[in-house]
């Protein structure tokens, strides 16, 4: 496995992310950017990325915040976070610096990319394909749902949409998925939307028990390997 550490310019930061391929495959192959959670790009998005370079695919795991950038404690991440939903362009800009980079690969085959993204990772998934990014598929994982230009942004999508939450998960209420549905209906999107039952935030992060919020965000293996390969089998359909 090849690991190579790139940097890219997005939104007026440095960002440093970590490219993944199998050197021993020849040609272009898909690539798939990778969108940390809310935190910064730690060890749960790069393993994930590694994972879809062991199937066959070039996976960039993404910045966030710029110079690698990893906060540690939701007070210290939230204000942040919240800035950054109300300017869905800063986003979408960081989102499209880290596309730029994985299209510009020689082992990357750009007409066949998929963006996917945990949390706030999958938020910025769905913006770069709300901006008409030139993307074939996206999953998010347990990310949410709300942007600001629904009725207009959805139209653009080219990419399929596969997003994946837990029922109950506080972060993202009954209300935010019937919108999205809406969304997704009035941009003519093909979509797709996998709820789970029992599952709160961040269900693929084993981590996710350590913030001591259960009722929140915990790990859930069962909703872990099913989404993971509804997401794969998206990948066979999109990048076929």
């Amino acid at each position: 496995m090849k690991t190579e550490t790139v940097t890219y310019a997005a939104d007026g930061l440095t960002m440093k992310g970590e490219l993944y391929w199998d050197e021993t495959k020849a040609g272009p192959r898909p690539g798939v950017l990778v969108f940390p959670e809310a935190f910064g790009l730690g060890e749960h998005a790069k393993s994930r990325a590694r994972r879809l370079a062991e199937h066959g695919y070039v996976a960039l795991a993404g910045d966030l915040h710029g110079d690698g950038k990893v906060f540690t404690s939701l007070p210290d991440i939230m204000p942040t976070i919240m800035a950054l939903r109300d300017e869905p362009a800063r986003i979408r800009a960081r989102a499209k610096g880290a596309l730029d980079v994985l299209a510009a690969r020689p082992e990357v085959d750009a007409a066949r990319i998929a963006s996917i993204g945990f949390c706030f990772g999958g938020t910025m998934s769905l913006e770069l394909a709300r901006s008409g990014a030139d993307i074939v598929a996206v999953t998010g994982f347990h990310s949410g749902l709300e942007t600001k230009a629904p009725a207009e942004d959805a139209k653009a999508i080219k990419a399929k949409i596969l997003v994946c939450i837990g029922a109950d998960d506080p972060g993202i209420p009954l209300e935010q998925r019937a919108a999205f549905e809406q969304e997704m209906k009035g941009g003519g999107v093909d979509w797709r939307l996998h709820v789970y039952g029992r599952v709160v935030h961040s269900f693929t992060n084993p981590d996710a028990d350590k913030v001591g919020m259960p009722d929140f965000a915990r790990y859930d293996g069962s909703a872990d390997r099913r989404s993971w390969g509804e997401m794969l089998a998206l990948f066979d359909e999109a990048f076929a």
